[in-house]
């Protein structure tokens, strides 16, 4: 349950300029740490931070693994302060910051760059200990992923339910036999993950030192071509071929008229019930390690979850199916008690879902883009109805900017709505910070607003369209954009609304 009044800013790590092709954790992360700071902010909220790749473009929600790092977040220039990289190598690399994210380019430079520092530090023993003590206390994960990503690499990125089925199927001998074939592609791996933690937790200690938590993100699913699925295929429904049985995805909504089909294999939860969930207890634990707080993503997944079967081209057909989770919200509170879980409470939400969230004092999402439709006594987005244990937003990474959602989305009917609830009409000029006004000075304890409106952007920095193939994830921060003067104006908001 929360129970402090504060506000934070959603902006994900990739969102970040930089010189190498897309944000990473390098020292603009830790400028916009104090930009927080300065605006009165005390979280950050962040995507998923796990490793993406070209076939999923790059989507931050579909990842290979549900425990490693992305290594396209590793700073080139923190290598360099290390003394694995040479001055020369990181500015041939170097590429102009744009408003657009290059993830070719930026795989591409950091690649290379990968492989001259891992050839310099593996002669090093300055940080040997600190190295095998990372492999030590991640290798319930790690030694999996890095013979996946390996194994991947050998057979040319296919689908691991191609690759011969002795690896397929995780004989020992077989991959007793991969490992030692690949030993030194596995150890660049391992050192890919030790150094994207190492620079992970540095950047967390200075957020702290400036009063500022991270908010991170569990995707409900996982990929099917995935360390994850390899690694456990019990946990989820697959046929005796490894191929998914079912897929998931979300019903007909106010995101697409199809429904969304995400493509994840489904938990086979009745296996995990019998397991104590303990794929899923490592998931948590490991992320409680990362953040301060912890969104799952499409949480009503957890209560029941939207079956498709496999092979279907839209997610129309689909069934939903109830999960045990009395006993795994037991499980995991007896686990981690006070877990500082958020539930992502949006779309299709029935009264089951919302009674558990009030069982188990989980914090709940309002976002006002959702407010301004339906009977105004029964909008739970409508301010008036927001609850204290709750986030409040303008718009999250799935809607428009709130600039490109009033000059682009609203029916004329919302927009009356709008004009009503404002008091009056308002120019497209001032209708974020209007928005986040709102936000502001609602009875929800955290207000999480999305860079793009603090900046007041239009459409164009729209992170994400669900249900869009193509042109996603891609928005970038321009340098010097988050500026002294906006930090300021942002302070003045938060401290009159008894958030600062």
């Amino acid at each position: 349950m929360l129970t402090q009044r504060t506000g934070g800013i959603l902006l994900h790590f990739t969102s970040l300029p930089g010189n190498y092709g897309a944000g990473d954790l390098g020292p603009q992360a830790f400028r916009f740490a104090d930009f927080l700071s300065r605006a009165g902010q005390h979280y950050w909220q962040v995507l998923p931070i796990n490793p993406t790749s070209p076939l999923g473009r790059y989507s931050p929600y579909d990842c290979y693994s549900a425990f490693a790092g992305n290594p396209l977040l590793i700073d080139p220039e923190e290598l360099y302060r290390e003394g694995w990289l040479s001055k020369k190598d990181i500015a041939d690399a170097a590429v102009p910051s744009t408003d657009r994210a290059q993830f070719q380019a930026a795989h591409r430079i950091k690649r290379r760059l990968f492989q001259a520092a891992f050839q310099r530090v593996s002669q090093s023993t300055t940080v040997r200990a600190k190295f095998d003590q990372f492999v030590r206390e991640n290798q319930d994960w790690l030694e999996d992923f890095v013979l996946f990503v390996a194994l991947r690499r050998r057979f040319r990125r296919n689908p691991w339910t191609q690759w011969p089925r002795q690896l397929r199927d995780r004989s020992k001998p077989a991959l007793k036999q991969a490992a030692e074939e690949l030993k030194n592609e596995l150890a660049c791996e391992r050192f890919l993950q030790f150094i994207f933690y190492r620079q992970y937790f540095k950047l967390r200690a200075y957020c702290h030192s400036r009063g500022v938590r991270i908010i991170g993100d569990i995707p409900i699913y996982v990929q099917h071509d995935s360390a994850d699925v390899w690694a456990c295929p019990d946990a989820f429904q697959l046929r005796s071929d490894k191929r998914p049985q079912y897929i998931a995805g979300v019903p007909p909504d106010y995101f697409s008229r199809t429904g969304q089909l995400w493509g994840n294999p489904v938990y086979n939860w009745d296996w995990l019930k019998k397991s104590h969930f303990h794929w899923w207890m490592r998931r948590i634990r490991h992320n409680l390690r990362l953040f301060d707080q912890v969104r799952i993503d499409h949480f009503r997944g957890l209560i029941a979850y939207w079956r498709v079967p496999a092979g279907h081209k839209n997610a129309i057909r689909g069934k939903w199916i109830h999960v045990p989770y009395q006993d795994f919200f037991k499980e995991m509170l007896q686990r981690f008690p006070s877990a500082p879980v958020i539930a992502e409470d949006l779309g299709n939400i029935t009264p089951d879902v919302r009674q558990a969230i009030i069982d188990y004092n989980f914090p709940c999402m309002r976002v006002l883009q959702f407010a301004f439709g339906g009977d105004p006594a029964k909008n739970i987005h409508r301010p008036y109805l927001h609850v204290e244990n709750g986030l409040v937003y303008t718009g999250t990474h799935d809607n428009n900017t709130t600039r490109g959602w009033f000059e682009n989305d609203l029916t004329a009917e919302q927009k009356k709505n709008l004009i009503a609830f404002l008091g009056g009409r308002i120019r497209t000029d001032e209708i974020a910070w209007e928005l986040i006004r709102q936000a502001m000075m609602s009875v929800a304890k955290i207000a999480v607003i999305p860079m793009q409106d603090v900046l007041n952007l239009d459409g164009r920095a729209r992170m994400n369209h669900p249900g869009k193939k193509r042109g996603n994830w891609l928005w970038r921060m321009r340098p010097g954009a988050a500026s002294k003067s906006v930090a300021h104006r942002f302070r003045a908001l938060v401290a009159a609304s008894g958030r600062l």
